[in-house]
């Protein structure tokens, strides 16, 4: 099992280079705040202050940022240390999964929902929104993994009824909120991507989710306010905490960590 580990990190690492540019480059491109020639993949990455194009070896992931000391190479210009933290969380989550789960399917379809769900988090803290972009292909993925045999624990049928569960839970608790008190208290990105962790997870977990991700979201708002006197009625980006607790149950589902199922 450890000779997976380095291939995984590197892997986790390439990863986390590639969801630095997704998390950058998609809220830019849904809110329209580019031109139209703008893409994930072009124009190619650069120095964001003088726009010179960076070399191959200026963008390596983790060590590029270590070796330049987070500055640019063309400008000198201060290169965000959030870079290199992404890049290391997906290295870190990478290996987590590769510890918990054989190296087979299971561990394939783990790689694949922790990057996703890491991608969406950040999106969803920094700008309020869970893109289509990455909600509804996670939401095919769970489907396609579960044919392709990589979640064992769940049917078909489970799968599919979990994405309407989940999306039509969401969907009916803010259409009432809205009806009741006349604003939004959830986005509909919210329901999309509880419909696609319904899709990986089943219908079964989802209850328990919701109130872990509600519980999650109770502590930060608490500890928001303490730590920065942050309103109570401030805002709070519900995604990450979806993504926090269906990341755990999908843990405790398909892993042996408990000794019983969920």
């Amino acid at each position: 099992m450890n000779e997976i580990f380095l291939p995984i990190a590197l892997l986790g690492a390439c990863a986390g280079s590639l969801m630095n540019m997704v998390v950058w480059r998609l809220p830019r491109m849904v809110l329209q705040q580019e031109g139209p020639e703008f893409s994930l993949w072009l124009p190619a990455s650069h120095c964001p202050r003088c726009r010179v194009a960076l070399a191959w070896y200026d963008n390596l992931p983790l060590l590029s940022w270590l070796w330049l000391r987070g500055r640019s190479r063309c400008c000198g210009q201060q290169i965000g240390l959030r870079y290199l933290l992404i890049e290391l969380a997906c290295v870190l989550l990478s290996l987590l999964m590769a510890w918990v789960f054989p190296a087979d399917g299971r561990l394939a379809a783990a790689l694949l929902l922790g990057w996703f769900l890491l991608a969406l988090s950040l999106i969803d803290r920094d700008h309020q929104m869970l893109p289509d972009a990455l909600t509804l292909p996670l939401l095919w993925l769970g489907i396609v993994c579960q044919l392709a045999g990589w979640l064992p624990d769940i049917t078909l049928e489970q799968s599919v009824t979990g994405a309407m569960a989940g999306y039509l839970s969401l969907w009916l608790l803010a259409t009432s909120y809205r009806l009741l008190r006349g604003k939004e208290a959830l986005g509909m990105g919210d329901a999309k991507l509880l419909a696609a962790l319904g899709a990986w997870l089943g219908w079964q977990p989802l209850p328990l989710l919701l109130l872990l991700a509600s519980a999650s979201g109770i502590v930060w708002l608490a500890c928001s306010h303490l730590l920065s006197r942050r309103s109570f009625n401030a805002p709070l980006p519900f995604g990450p905490c979806l993504a926090a607790a269906g990341g755990l149950l999908f843990i405790a589902e398909n892993s042996d960590l408990l000794p019983f199922s969920l």
